[in-house]
């Protein structure tokens, strides 16, 4: 491995990863002008979103099964041409369906990032993986407080969707070159024989993960992506909510290492279902300034769900190997992207619901987006009772822990 630049490859990676957030924070922030411009119902942008949440799976468990056999490098340049074209289709779209297939297109770009960067990082750092997992995935918290904060920067100047689109082809320009040309490290340090891999799917650990994760992702991203159409009327900035909320995630995931080392992961989990309830909770009730002090306990609980998820397989079920890691973040992505829709119909119902009771359009909107919240604390609270499971059995998982 002395030919193989870990920086350089650690650094594409995550510039990589800041463009797959960048389209999250952009998409959430355009989806206002969206509905607008094409005149789209909350409904149908949820099945827009949806399409981001499908493709992601899609790549995930399609790179999950070739990566022993194509390595890293090629799922590289599949999630950069994916980009490429996802991006441009997206700045000419036309309407519904024309969205409906550019988004789908990122959604793949991005599963392809994550079914080739997990692994590569997993090979590299193979003794402090979920450590480097977590600093690894500061960038998608990091990428989405770029994105929030230009997309809030060109809406304000009346900058058009399809500009804020064009931005994001400039860092995947950037992570194409750093790719380029790099050697990359062979499968030694994870389980490559695919066939043990997709035996080892069938642990019921393994299969008890996959349904936490659907609940994590949905807790986190649910929320995240309908950030302008929640808190739009709630007497604060949708987009520097989320801006503060995936910044605070980066700080939080940067110093991952000594929470995880103390509490260890079935710990970190459990801890952060509980906040992540309560945090959802108070920003189904909450007002003016008091949003921002719920959204940054939104922040703590969320922190570390994804990259911990993630870094647990790798540990705990070591065996599924990098198929294990591709699939867990496809079971994620692929819970979001059914969520998605019915979220939009949420909104939809308890807005009607309230304008039928004669109030206000915008406090009809506030009320809508607060029901919704209180729908989506569900998923967290149910993490409450199984990490609380997983917990006590923490001491019997540590003795097959790699």
């Amino acid at each position: 491995m002395e030919t193989i630049n870990k920086n350089k490859l650690f650094l594409a990676s995550c510039l990589a990863l800041i463009v797959t957030a960048m389209t999250f924070a952009i998409r959430a922030g355009i989806l206002g002008q969206l509905g607008n411009d094409f005149q789209l119902s909350d409904t149908e942008l949820g099945w827009v979103n949806s399409m981001a949440f499908l493709g992601f799976p899609i790549a995930t468990i399609f790179g999950g099964l070739v990566y022993n056999s194509v390595g890293p490098r090629k799922l590289m340049v599949i999630a950069f041409v994916s980009h490429l074209i996802g991006l441009v289709l997206t700045i000419f779209a036309g309407g519904f369906w024309t969205l409906l297939i550019s988004t789908f297109f990122i959604g793949f770009a991005n599963g392809s990032v994550e079914a080739a960067c997990n692994p590569l990082i997993a090979e590299m750092y193979t003794d402090n993986r979920t450590t480097m997992l977590n600093k690894f995935h500061v960038w998608f918290p990091g990428g989405i407080v770029i994105g929030a904060l230009i997309s809030k920067f060109m809406t304000d100047f009346d900058m058009g969707w399809q500009l804020q689109i064009g931005v994001m082809l400039i860092p995947t320009l950037l992570y194409g070159i750093l790719f380029f040309g790099q050697t990359f490290p062979k499968s030694e340090n994870i389980v490559s024989d695919t066939k043990v891999n997709i035996k080892s799917l069938l642990s019921p650990l393994f299969i008890f993960m996959v349904v936490c994760m659907t609940l994590t992702a949905t807790t986190e991203l649910g929320t995240q992506q309908w950030v302008e159409k929640i808190l739009g009327n709630s007497g604060a900035s949708p987009m520097l909510i989320l801006a503060m909320v995936t910044g605070l995630m980066a700080v939080g995931r940067y110093f991952a290492g000594p929470i995880i080392h103390k509490l260890n992961p079935p710990g970190v989990l459990l801890m952060s279902s509980i906040i992540a309830t309560i945090a959802i909770y108070m920003m189904s009730t909450a007002t003016g300034g008091m949003v921002y002090v719920a959204a940054i306990l939104f922040a703590i609980g969320v922190c570390y769900f994804w990259p911990t998820m993630i870094g647990f397989v790798s540990e705990y079920v070591p065996n599924t190997g990098a198929l294990g890691m591709s699939l867990i973040g496809g079971a994620g992505m692929f819970a979001t992207s059914i969520w998605q829709p019915v979220i939009g119909s949420w909104l939809d119902n308890a807005k009607a619901t309230a304008l039928e009771s004669g109030v206000a359009l915008e406090q009809a909107e506030l009320l809508a987006g607060q029901e919704t919240l209180s729908n989506i604390a569900f998923f967290p609270l149910a993490l409450i009772l199984l990490f609380g499971i997983l917990f006590t059995q923490r001491k019997k998982l540590e003795a097959n822990r790699v």
